[in-house]
């Protein structure tokens, strides 16, 4: 720990990393959809389903992968995870078939998925209380600025030209060698330094999807994940149909999101502390329906961009606000099990561009839109419903027969006071 700053150098690490690794991925995925239309000429259905298919391996992974990272250490994970993710970004490079770009885009995506809840439960581990929100914030905006400057760098070098894919390979391998440099904690290590034993693999993993409001969490999660987690996916193939320019069209809206986003979270932060985390999903919620009725009625640049403020918004309630429910609902011993189950709502990514694409195919963009707009209202409501859900059943702290085994969690914290303890957000 940094005595003069009180910031652990490896929060800053995850929060530098963040940015650089969200740089590289801006730069490359983002276009991944339009090389599958242009190069291999696939239609919007085929291209959905294949840039989904990677994140619901993630998703599905991802329980046992964080329940894994409470026993073995996040430090090793994470660094298996960087390794993966620069091998199968040099594949993508390199790939001359559809069969090899696809199936490396799958890798690349499983790892992403994974590496997104692993490294917020080790900040979370290194975070104490009362700082998280602070540091998951600047998280947040690095990841944005990769966003905002990413597709412009894309644009400028070439749509997925090979050596952007190389150039971002190794910058994932670097991570990678540095991340063992660093002293990180390789077992639970909470901010309070309090020491408790990780659970085991399967009861973690059984302990997490007993406890319901953590299942109405994932189904709200899964939803808005459709709408906000691969949006690139569907928004990118409509422009480039339906549009003049629409591939420069995308690459702008993309960095607006980015942008907006930089711009934007530093009062989004302050309206969720104000309002609390229920309150402000349900804003963002509202937000994201109301861009996608944006973008239905959008024919230029113009309304496009202002549809994507208001996109972001909505994002950056949402997404901090989601990881801050999950994160009050969760303690020491069960974080990794927690988020990692958490992260089974990433099938959304899958879910989203998949049936996105395929009413995008058949019914046309409007359709699409309004299946969005549909997910987002729903999404509302499963949280609202999840924070109405008590703790799971404990008698005298022993399990009941017939009940899952589970540990005392505390209550959720689901509402911020300048006093409070805010939990981890993105």
């Amino acid at each position: 720990m940094d005595k003069r700053k009180g910031i652990p150098h490896g929060v800053l690490f995850l929060i530098a990393g963040t940015g650089i690794v969200t740089l590289a991925r801006a730069m490359t995925f983002s276009f991944l959809a339009i090389k599958l239309q242009q190069t291999f000429g696939l239609g919007p259905a085929m291209i959905g389903f294949l840039l989904g298919l990677g994140p619901l391996i993630g998703a599905l992974a991802g329980p046992f992968v964080g329940s894994l990272s409470d026993k073995t250490g996040r430090k090793a994970m994470l660094t298996l995870v960087l390794i993966t993710l620069s091998i199968a970004t040099v594949a993508l490079g390199l790939a001359e078939t559809i069969l090899v770009f696809c199936l490396a885009q799958c890798v690349a995506a499983v790892a992403i998925s994974i590496y997104g809840p692993i490294s917020r439960a080790l900040m979370s581990d290194m975070c104490d209380e009362p700082v998280r929100l602070k540091y998951f914030s600047w998280r947040y905006t690095a990841s944005n600025i990769g966003w905002a400057i990413g597709p412009l760098l894309g644009i400028a070098a070439g749509v997925v030209s090979t050596p952007l894919f190389l150039a971002a390979a190794a910058v994932y391998g670097a991570l990678a060698f540095v991340l063992q440099l660093l002293n990180l904690p390789s077992s639970i290590c909470t901010g309070s330094h309090t020491s408790s034993k990780p659970v085991q693999l399967i009861v973690g993993i059984r302990a997490a999807v007993c406890d319901r409001r953590l299942l109405y969490f994932i189904g709200g999660g899964m939803l808005l994940i459709a709408v906000h987690g691969q949006w690139t996916a569907t928004l990118a193939p409509y422009l480039a149909d339906n549009l003049v320019g629409g591939v420069e069209i995308f690459a702008y809206v993309v960095s607006i999101n980015g942008v907006v986003v930089l711009s934007g979270n530093p009062f989004a932060r302050r309206f969720i502390e104000r309002r609390g985390a229920l309150s402000a999903l349900v804003t963002g919620c509202i937000l994201l329906l109301v861009s996608q009725v944006g973008f239905l009625v959008s024919t230029g640049l113009a309304g496009f961009a202002a549809s994507m403020v208001i996109f972001t918004a909505g994002e950056i309630l949402v997404v901090p606000s989601e990881y801050m429910l999950v994160d009050g609902i969760s303690s020491a011993q069960n974080r990794g099990s927690y988020f990692g189950a958490h992260s089974i709502s990433t099938i959304g990514s899958f879910v989203g561009p998949t049936l996105g694409g395929a009413t995008l195919g058949i019914f046309g963009g409007p359709a699409m839109f309004l299946l969005y707009a549909g997910f987002a209202a729903a999404g509302a409501l499963f949280f609202a419903a999840g924070t109405r859900m008590p703790p799971p059943n404990t008698r005298t702290g022993t399990r009941v027969a017939g009940e899952c085994e589970n540990f005392i969690l505390p209550a959720p914290r689901l509402v911020w006071s300048p006093s409070g303890s805010p939990p981890c957000a993105v």
